[in-house]
């Protein structure tokens, strides 16, 4: 199946089925966020039960995402292999097995293991997602259902630290990581009644290591998909350090609880909706490279605010909130068509790209919650002028791709 072929771009595939398969992308690409965020108001207890350093917590998150992103590497070109079902229903089970031994950690030692574990797992359901709906659609089709997927799955990082902080307060923290088991378990259970192979046997490659690796090497030796990886990090990367810095900026510099969690992630979440929304919209009217283009000048004109109201005002929830929000809404906008673009580049290899995209995402992400956020030591305006600078980045990648030739 090739781009042009794709079912989606001829109608092939009902209207129904078109939304099952979303449903069933989203419910694979929500593990992530939940995994990362539902966690967080339990740090500090958690670092009280074992007695360990606010830095030592943090690894429980860069180490989770250290691990997710090596193992995207591995489940793109499995899924080329073996098909995307089979590989991802393994990957979940791994997942619940992984959240469960967390839920039973005796020290920070464990826990932080079985961190690194939980995420070794839990990467192989966004990684194949993405490759599953450029199997089916291409062209406007696939930036609408893509953009669908982005409309429901920032959700999960709006609810998840309220869900958590919930959770913490009635159980403890330990009941966090039995919830995730719990998704887990649902995951699982619509995958394996919803989701249909959609790789045939005919366009599965060998999985020998010689042929993965020269594979991996055209991917990582191709400028300008590279830039536009890199583009998709940098950007993402300028909206996460607030979601990894959630604990230190809620607590320490806005003098929020458990409970406030809320305050900062549904307008973050209501901006992300808007930018996938827009980008639905526009799907078919604008390009793709107009889509990515309108997404950085909003997220720039963001950040720039960002750190221009907290420069000249005392910092409040709203300096910090408003223009995050609006950032977001960039990001959302620009992500859809900058992951499209990218998968394009390699048309026979999805869950390769793919998997190239997700380790460098995860691991700017994973950079970002271990190096920089302990940098930005809970200081709003560090943390708008880090948002700055990120964003500027990845402006700079995306720009240097267009002057490359495909």
């Amino acid at each position: 199946m090739t781009a042009g072929h794709a079912p989606g771009e001829h109608g092939h595939t009902t209207r129904a089925s078109t939304r099952r398969l979303a449903l069933v992308v989203v419910a694979l690409a929500i593990i992530a966020p939940f995994t990362i965020d539902t966690y967080l108001p339990s740090l500090p207890d958690i670092g009280s039960e074992f007695d360990v350093s606010d830095f030592y917590l943090q690894q429980t998150l860069s180490l989770y995402l250290i691990a997710f992103a090596a193992m995207t590497l591995v489940y793109g070109p499995l899924s080329d292999t073996f098909g995307r079902r089979r590989v991802v229903l393994i990957s979940v089970i791994l997942y619940i097995v992984t959240s469960i031994g967390c839920a039973l950690a005796a020290s920070a030692r464990e826990l932080l293991l079985l961190r690194v574990a939980q995420g070794v797992a839990a990467s192989g359901g966004i990684v194949i997602g993405r490759a599953i709906v450029r199997d089916r659609f291409s062209g406007a089709t696939a930036q609408r259902v893509m953009s669908r997927i982005m409309l429901v799955f920032p959700i999960a990082p709006a609810f998840a630290p309220i869900i958590g902080g919930w959770l913490h307060d009635l159980a403890g923290w330990r009941s966090v990581f039995w919830f995730l088991a719990l998704l887990g378990v649902a995951v699982w259970l619509g995958v394996a009644w919803q989701l249909p192979e959609t790789l045939p046997l005919a366009e599965r490659h060998p999985g020998h290591p010689r042929a993965i690796a020269a594979a991996y090497a055209r991917a990582l030796g191709h400028p300008r998909f590279m830039l536009m990886v890199f583009a998709i990090a940098f950007s993402f990367a300028g909206m996460f350090v607030y979601v990894a810095g959630s604990p230190a900026l809620l607590y320490g510099a806005l003098g929020l609880g458990a409970n406030d969690f809320g305050l900062l992630f549904v307008p973050l979440v209501l901006g992300l909706m808007t930018g996938a929304y827009i980008s639905g919209r526009i799907a078919g009217r604008r390009s793709h490279e107009q889509g990515v283009a309108m997404g950085f000048r909003i997220m720039l004109a963001a950040a720039a605010i960002g750190l221009a109201l907290n420069v000249s005002v005392t910092p409040t929830l709203i300096s910090t909130v408003a223009p995050l929000a609006l950032y977001a809404c960039g990001l959302a906008l620009a992500l859809p068509n900058l992951t499209l673009l990218s998968l394009d580049l390699f048309p026979r290899n999805r869950g390769l790209a793919s998997a190239v995209q997700s380790f460098i995402h995860t691991g700017g992400s994973a950079l970002a919650a271990g190096l920089v956020v302990p940098l930005l030591d809970g200081d709003v305006v560090r943390f708008a002028t880090g948002a700055l600078l990120l964003c500027l980045s990845g402006v700079a990648c995306w720009y240097a791709s267009q002057r490359l030739s495909p």
